[in-house]
This record gives structure tokens, sequence and C-alpha cells, in this order.
């Protein structure tokens, strides 16, 4: 997992509340097999239009096809994102599309953690100060705004300045880039030794005839 801290980037708006994990990945991509290349399922069905036939075609109106919200690394949404069920895939698809933060006023507590495990910094501001920030991404597109983990800060060159909690714990494996599997192996020499003498223990007892 890639640590973070400061990030400045532009936004991607999407004012919508209570958008489930099935809006950010659809069921049918969770059959695969693999861990990566979900980006591109991201919201699937938001971002296409099909025909009768099934088959898509970019939806020209969906705020990830716009050109000039390409790139942006932080997505901004409303109340209750990534409610439903309770599937990582849901993370992994805003991570593997380029996402590193999300803004809302609340969030799902599953998704919550999920997208700490994943990367992904979540920073929850009230309703005024998200709304702010959709009225100013909406004007101006090119508007970045700057999330400070460390100081757990959002700002921008305009004067915006909010803060955000975050549990103490995640903020430590997000700053040094740590997910579940990097802090067992923060252990490994612990680990190896336990292993080693496990082993020996066990090989030492007396067999029985």
């Amino acid at each position: 997992m890639e640590p973070i801290n400061i990030l400045t980037s532009t936004t991607a708006p999407l004012p919508l509340p209570n958008i489930d994990t099935d809006q950010i990945i659809p069921k049918q991509f969770l059959k695969r097999i693999e861990r990566t290349g979900y980006g591109e399922f991201l919201f699937f069905d938001w971002r296409y239009n099909f025909d009768d036939a099934g088959h898509p075609s970019i939806n020209p109106g969906f705020v990830l096809n716009k050109p000039e919200y390409k790139g942006a690394e932080i997505l901004i949404t409303e109340r209750n994102f990534g409610c439903g069920s309770s599937r990582e895939h849901a993370a992994w698809a805003i991570n593997q599309y380029g996402f590193r933060a999300v803004i809302a006023p609340t969030f799902a507590d599953i998704f919550f953690s999920n997208a700490g495990k994943n990367g992904i910094v979540l920073a929850r501001l009230t309703d005024d100060e998200v709304k702010t920030l959709f009225e100013r991404t909406t004007a101006n597109p090119e508007h970045k705004i700057t999330i400070n983990l460390e100081a757990q800060t959002v700002t921008d060159e305009l004067g915006f300045s909010a803060h955000f909690d975050i549990d103490p714990f995640r903020k430590y494996c997000l700053l040094n880039g740590l997910d579940d599997i990097g802090l067992t192996l923060r252990h490994e020499h612990a680990l190896d030794h336990f292993e080693k003498r496990h082993d020996e223990d066990f090989w030492s007892l007396p067999k029985a005839l």
C-alpha cells in the first residue's frame, strides 16, 4: 500500500446521497478472481449507456467521463457514501480508478473500514463545508484542494479550511502505507522465531510407540 500524507488535486463532484456499493462496483464484477483491474468498472452503470442488446457506450453526461474532471484524485460526494453490502471490491475500484481520497459528510461504517485498509483517505466534513467544495469545483473544474492527513485538514487557495477526524491507528497505517499484511510483516522476525521454537518443541516431544 502506498503511503499518503499531503494530497493536492482537482476534484470530481458526485452530488448524490446514499451511493451504495452496488453502484460503486456492480455485482457482476465480483466474480473475478483477481484483486486488480477493478478501476475500469467503477460506477459502471452510470458511466455507460446500454442499448436494447445490452451493449455499452460512454455516457458523456456522467462526471467521470467529462474531460475537465479527468485525473482528479479526490472524489466529493454526499451523505452515507458506501452504504449497502460489505464488498471490499468497492474500495478496490475507487483506489484503482485513481482516487486517493473521498470527501463526504458521512460514510457507511464497513466501507469506511475497507477504504482505510486500501490506502484511501476518507475526510468527513460538515454538510455546509461539502456544499462549498461542490460549488467551487463545479464552477471551476481546475479548482484544487489539499488534504493534509498529518494535520487532518482540507484547504484550498480561496481560503477554505476545515478539520476532519480520523482514528489514530488508521491514520498511522495510511501515513506509513501499511495494510493488514504490512502490519503483520512488521513482526516477521518475531513470527519466524516463534515458528522455529514451535517446530523445535514439537519435534523434541517424546514420540508414542
